[in-house]
């Protein structure tokens, strides 16, 4: 009588990979999953991955500050034409450093993501050397910003002279402040990246803060179009 073929029993996942698909604490849990993937989900798939949790937390935050901007754009078109015998945005715009302004941040938008490109290879010269150029852009367009409400203030244009002037300081003012932050989040990545390297907690702050600076341009554009474009009868 012939023997049956032995069959062959389920290999243990690693003891070092605990997101692997079915492993579970105390148990032998199968996953629903492809087999060979990594969970990505809670349940008899295992935990979800640290990117997965960074990801999901920091896209949260963003939402929670698109909609602090929703406010402040809602407050500008309220309070947009009340200017109380002010000057208008026609008579205090300058499009033309705005414009300025806005290719430096959107150039900026296009050297961070070359700069991901990099972190994706794992070239920390050209990572540093792309970050160096974004912060320089970013820089640049706070600088101009600036210039422009000090130049403003000096004529008497200031927050306190109507509710126009009120919102717009507000709405830009806070981006302005969002970039700034912004750079010295950079600055610092630059630090760890040019000492530590790409470490897992790295690699994850540098998606977290492509996400920022990405969103702070899309921001931008609203501003740009719906406060200086609109706003000096464009």
């Amino acid at each position: 009588m012939s023997s049956a073929p032995p069959i062959d029993a389920p290999r243990a996942p690693k003891p070092e990979d605990p997101y692997r698909l079915g492993h579970r604490a105390g148990g032998h849990g199968h996953g629903h999953g492809h087999g060979g993937h990594e969970a990505t989900g809670h349940g008899e798939g295992g935990p979800a991955s640290k990117w997965t949790i960074t990801a999901f937390g920091f896209w949260i935050f963003l939402l929670s500050d698109i909609v602090m901007f929703s406010a402040f754009f809602a407050a500008y078109a309220v309070l947009a034409q009340s200017t109380a015998g002010g000057p208008t945005g026609r008579e205090l715009f300058d499009l033309k450093g705005v414009a300025i302004e806005t290719a430096c941040l959107l150039a900026s938008s296009f050297t961070c993501g070359l700069g991901s490109i990099a972190t994706y290879k794992k070239n920390v010269l050209w990572t540093e050397i792309w970050l160096l150029v974004t912060g320089l852009l970013g820089f640049a367009f706070v600088a101009l910003e600036f210039h422009e409400f000090a130049h403003m203030i000096a004529e008497g244009a200031g927050p306190q002279r109507s509710g126009f002037l009120s919102a717009f300081f507000a709405l830009v003012g806070c981006h302005g402040l969002h970039v700034s932050v912004g750079l010295l989040w950079l600055g610092t990545m630059m630090a760890q990246v040019w000492i530590k390297g790409f470490r897992p907690p790295i690699l994850r702050r540098l998606l977290c803060f492509n996400l920022f600076w990405h969103a702070l341009d899309i921001i931008w554009v609203g501003v740009f179009t719906i406060v200086y474009l609109i706003g000096s009868g464009v």
